[in-house]
């Protein structure tokens, strides 16, 4: 099992299902997946997610698309609300939605009705998104990465606003808000950015928002890498100490067929703080039940 089935960074606690790490964070264990193929009827996401809180998974979070090769495919927003409905403990949120393609205002009110709904259990994700499939450019949006860069950062500032309630005119590059004074969110709203690069913005960035998603094309970021995405946050800003989460997908499930591959231990040890076990619309649905049925990897 290439060590995995070790456990020298740290000891599991069997209460609550996480791994506390000896440098003092705790991972958490969440399912992310694609809304489409298998999972693309709204229904069977539903069932999984009560699935992994049953489980003991910590969260449960949805790729966000309009167009797939594999179909059905599901709205994730309209999906995460019924999960908030159905379950009572699991996190859960979009992996990531782009603001640049979902208006930041319809995202801030989407956000805040699931965080509502689940009594403060919604994380947003978000980044740039892919037009891999066709998300943008099949229906005019823009396909520029630099301008999509630019809407994404003036749009978490819309966002961020309107939870504020604050008073807020805007008259941006982009976008043009004009809101007067409101009640504020309730409960928080943890930002995390996505990141399949190194890029210093994207950097900057996730530094002001709660977390981190870097999540390159071809592999699963080794634990050197998550060490200097920490070093790097550092140098961008993020103050020391201050709460920030840092996800990693993959595959460590020993319910998969497959041998694992990645050493959880030492991504604890270098700053990760949730892992996030990746299912894909390539596998049969059965298998998928039977990997989030096996509850979080132990260590």
């Amino acid at each position: 099992m290439n060590g995995v089935n070790k456990r020298p960074s740290g000891d599991f606690d069997d209460d609550v299902g996480e791994m506390i790490d000896l440098t003092g964070s705790t991972v958490r264990h969440a399912v992310y997946l694609p809304p489409f193929g298998p999972f693309g009827e709204p229904g069977v996401l539903v069932d999984l997610a009560v699935r992994a809180e049953a489980a003991g998974w910590d969260g449960f979070f949805l790729w966000d698309h309009v167009v797939a090769d594999t179909m059905p495919i599901a709205d994730p927003w309209t999906t995460l609300g019924a999960i908030a409905h159905a379950t009572s403990r699991l996190l859960f949120g979009p992996m990531i939605t782009p603001p640049a393609r979902r208006r930041p205002w319809v995202v801030a009110r989407h956000a805040s009705t699931v965080s509502r709904l689940s009594g403060g259990r919604l994380i947003l994700g978000t980044g740039l998104g892919s037009d891999e499939s066709g998300d943008f450019s099949r229906f005019g949006e823009q396909t520029d990465l630099l301008t999509r860069s630019a809407m994404f950062d003036e749009g978490l500032d819309v966002i961020r606003a309107i939870w504020s309630g604050r008073r807020f005119d805007h008259d941006g590059a982009h976008y043009q808000v004009a809101l007067a004074e409101a009640p504020p969110e309730p409960f928080p709203i943890p930002i995390w950015v996505a990141s399949s690069t190194d890029n210093p913005r994207v950097v900057r960035r996730a530094a002001l928002c709660d977390g981190i998603f870097p999540n390159p094309e071809d592999h699963t970021p080794t634990a050197e890498e998550i060490a200097e995405t920490h070093r790097a946050l550092g140098l961008a800003g993020l103050e020391p100490g201050r709460p920030f989460d840092v996800a990693v997908a993959g595959n460590a499930s020993p319910a998969w067929e497959e041998p694992i591959k990645v050493d959880l231990p030492a991504l604890g040890q270098a700053g990760m703080t949730w892992w996030m076990e990746s299912l894909m619309h390539l596998d049969p649905l059965e298998l998928s039940q039977k990997i989030v049925d096996a509850g979080p990897p132990r260590w």
